[in-house]
């Protein structure tokens, strides 16, 4: 399973910084997981000052789906 990103995130940036594994992807608006290089530690969610991210589980199919297309976007 992967962190997931819904549209409250502002780009602060927060989840770049304490993800271990790089698995964010920075878009024009927001950032996104990639699910591939996700290790579902939970670190992001913790810190996230928005809210923003969340776990598979509690997250909105559409926002899973978005993060999945949006993080293999070149």
């Amino acid at each position: 399973m992967a962190s997931v990103v819904n549209d409250s995130c502002v780009k602060c940036l927060t989840c770049v910084d304490v993800c271990p594994v790089g698995a964010f992807v920075e878009r024009d608006t927001q950032v996104v997981v990639n699910p591939d290089t996700c290790i579902d530690c939970g670190v992001c969610i913790s810190e996230c000052p928005q809210g923003a991210i969340t776990t598979e589980d509690e997250a909105d199919e559409k926002w899973i789906k978005f993060n999945a297309e949006e993080s293999q976007k070149a």
